[in-house]
């Protein structure tokens, strides 16, 4: 297998990513004005967008192609992603990935920005959803993972 390279992709290639989202029958969208992270051997096998938000970048659309999975790709992809934010990275999931998520150093503890919190209590109506956060602190000291 090639080796893989995780990048921020540049904004004339974010095309690239919604077409990976849509070759798997995904609903991820690549956000604008946001940072778009890719995981690539020769193709993209993985993503996810960075978005600003009020203290700190809310973590959407991560990915991974079906056939990539359970190699530690994602967590690799979003260590990467996360390092140099400064602020809190906060991201929604379902109850079931909060282990993966705690794995890399995301906590429920968290106070989410206003437009966040908003935002969850939408989603909550419809589905079940969490909230966690990844401080700045947890980031540089959580090597081991």
């Amino acid at each position: 297998m090639p080796e893989l390279h995780i990048d921020l992709l540049a904004e004339p290639l974010w095309p690239l990513l919604n077409k990976f989202y849509r070759s798997h029958n995904s609903p991820m969208k690549a956000v604008k004005g946001g940072q778009l992270w890719v995981a690539r051997h020769s193709e993209i096998v993985a993503g996810l967008c960075l978005s600003p938000v009020v203290g700190g970048q809310w973590l959407t659309g991560l990915f991974v192609e079906p056939l990539c999975r359970r190699q530690g790709l994602a967590a690799r992809l979003i260590r990467e992603a996360v390092a140099p934010v400064e602020g809190t990275v906060w991201l929604f999931c379902h109850p079931e990935l909060k282990g993966f998520y705690q794995g890399i150093g995301f906590t429920q503890e968290t106070v989410l920005p206003q437009s966040l919190a908003e935002r969850l209590a939408r989603y909550k109506r419809n589905k079940p959803m969490i909230a966690m956060g990844l401080e700045p602190l947890e980031r540089s000291t959580d090597d081991n993972v």
